[in-house]
């Protein structure tokens, strides 16, 4: 008889993964909810119009560069290395953190001072050529005010991975809670000075540019500063050191250079989708179509990742630790018990979601997203191409957990091959689903279903590549249990089709104007989406089910008795 893998099991995997995943989903979903919140003020002051998208792109430009620079290379080999140096160094990692702080944040001081300097070339860079000058210009202006952001994204994500590696998983997820209620109260703070036509009539004073700027600006600078006060009580004390040479950043260095080319792609392919984005806007204004262009791709995207962050991300944050232990230490097939246990758990989560958002997108983007300057048909617009966006929500989660596992081993030049692979497939698909759509929001929805497929090419390479080296992924089980999946999420979406029709015919009205009615249809559908997806999954033996059922039983009898 042989001695089972810990972790392999259903069971195992998912207890292993409870308690540190629990802090960490709680944090992600009220930082999650405090987020929509922050995106229903910003379309309730902004609506989808161009100067939406020159406010959006102003605000993304920030996250753009700093992944673009050093943010990539940060998320994939600072953990792998720091667990490595608390592991082997004497003093338990502290002078090597110390090194990489210090060298991360001149690093990003010096970029954030570059890019606000740059900031017309950058815009420029992710704008079309027939853009509006005024638009053009009030993008400028916002990015300039934005672009400081780097340096507060660069010291919460270092300061978030150090609490990581010492066990903290908590607090940096709480964290961008400030950031969104500041947001907020930004949003707020401009419709209580502009109103809600400011954004139609397409000019903003220079007051109302500064309210949204600074506003959002401040916001990402408590989310970071909040952590310094807990790192300190971890009881890691931060001093700068110079001393880079022979400090043991080389290898980190090594490692980054691919990570670094990753990025790059990944960024000429964003460079790509927003100008089509912009685009779609500047064709809508032509046409008399409804506004549709950037601000609807980022808010239809924001929905997307909303499960794959509360519940995947959670999880593989709590793993990510442990894979590198496991795979320093040469246990390359717990490693991949582990890797493909985690992928049927988080697949039995994600799967119905995404079933049910794929019937329910425009109803629920009408409800959240409706209000102010957002008119029902922007939102609604913005809500079809969340429902093409589910399409890909599988595959991109569960390419998420297998990137991990690359760099658990220390990987990240195969990542690289394998982003160029479907980036290519993403590149030759989108340009001709774009130019043949209608403008406005079906050219953004056929960004979007480019963006799915390539997922699902993506997803293969990886599995295929990443299960060589591993010796497996139990890809047997965990690809039966995918198959299933599907099949009772196709179940579900005809339950949920027809139960929507049924209330269209003979409950409700047509159309998506009655608030209160539109509220009940999503009630109705959701519930009888997740039901009969939960029943035939449970028919079909989906053993993730149990386990995942088992689980929050136990912790629901647990409070029951405390």
């Amino acid at each position: 008889m042989t001695t089972p893998v810990q972790g392999s099991g259903d069971d195992g995997g998912t207890r292993a993964l409870a308690a540190p995943s629990a802090v960490m989903a709680s944090g992600t979903i009220v930082s999650r909810v405090t987020g929509i919140l922050r995106d229903v003020a910003m379309t309730a002051a902004l609506g989808f119009y161009l100067v939406s998208d020159a406010y959006s792109l102003g605000n993304a430009l920030p996250t753009v560069v700093y992944i673009l620079v050093i943010g990539g290379a940060l998320n994939a080999v600072f953990i792998p290395q720091l667990v490595r140096r608390m592991k082997e160094d004497s003093d338990g990692g502290k002078a090597y953190a110390d090194r990489l702080l210090t060298f991360v944040g001149a690093t990003l001081v010096a970029m954030s001072i570059i890019a606000v300097l740059a900031a017309p070339l950058i815009v420029d860079l992710y704008t079309p050529a027939d853009y509006p000058q005024s638009d053009f210009d009030l993008a400028v202006a916002f990015a300039r005010l934005c672009l400081p952001q780097i340096l507060f994204y660069g010291v919460y994500t270092m300061l978030g991975q150090v609490l990581n590696a010492r066990g903290h998983f908590g607090v940096p997820m709480f964290a961008p809670i400030a950031n969104n209620i500041i947001a907020i109260a930004t949003f707020l703070l401009f419709i209580a000075v502009a109103g809600t036509s400011a954004a139609a009539d397409g000019a903003l004073t220079t007051n109302q540019i500064l309210i949204l700027g600074i506003g959002t600006t401040l916001g990402v600078a408590v989310q970071a500063l909040i952590l310094v006060p807990v790192l300190m009580r971890s009881g890691y004390s931060y001093r700068p050191r110079f001393d880079f040479r022979n400090g043991g950043l080389g290898k980190a260095g090594g490692l980054a250079a691919w990570t670094i080319a990753l990025v790059l792609i990944n960024q000429a392919v964003y460079v790509v989708i927003t100008r089509l984005a912009t685009q779609a806007n500047v064709d809508a204004l032509a046409a008399g179509a409804v506004a549709a262009g950037l601000t609807t791709y980022q808010k239809a995207h924001l929905v997307f990742m909303l499960p794959h962050s509360v519940i995947t991300v959670s999880v593989v944050t709590a793993l990510l630790p442990a894979l590198s232990r496991y795979a320093h230490d040469g246990n390359r097939k717990r490693v991949g018990a582990d890797i493909g246990s985690t992928m049927r758990v988080v697949s039995t989560m994600v799967a119905p979601i995404a079933s049910v958002l794929f019937v329910i997108g425009a109803s629920v983007a009408v409800l959240l997203f409706g209000y102010g300057a957002a008119t029902e048909e922007q939102a609604s617009q913005m809500g079809q191409v969340v429902s093409v966006f589910m399409l890909g929500l599988l595959p991109f989660t569960l390419f998420y957990v297998l990137l991990r596992g690359f760099y658990a081993l220390e990987d990240t030049r195969t990542p690289f091959f394998i982003t160029v692979a479907f980036s290519a497939v993403l590149l030759v698909l989108v340009y001709p689903l774009f130019y043949f759509a209608a403008a406005g929001g079906v050219q953004i929805a056929s960004i979007a279903l480019a963006y799915s497929i390539s997922y699902w090419v993506g997803l293969v390479i990886a599995w295929w590549i990443l299960a060589r080296r591993l010796g497996g992924l139990e890809s047997r089980h965990t690809a039966w249990t995918l198959a299933k999946l599907m099949l009772v999420s196709i179940i579900s979406i005809v339950f949920m089709v027809g139960t929507q029709l049924l209330l269209v015919t003979y409950v409700f009205e047509p159309g998506l104007s009655n608030k209160f009615e539109v509220l009940i249809r999503v009630i109705v559908i959701s519930t009888v989406g997740f039901g009969v997806f939960f029943w035939f999954a449970w028919l079909f033996k989906v053993s993730e089910v149990s386990s995942i059922v088992r689980m929050v039983t136990k912790r629901l009898a647990r409070k029951s008795t405390s």
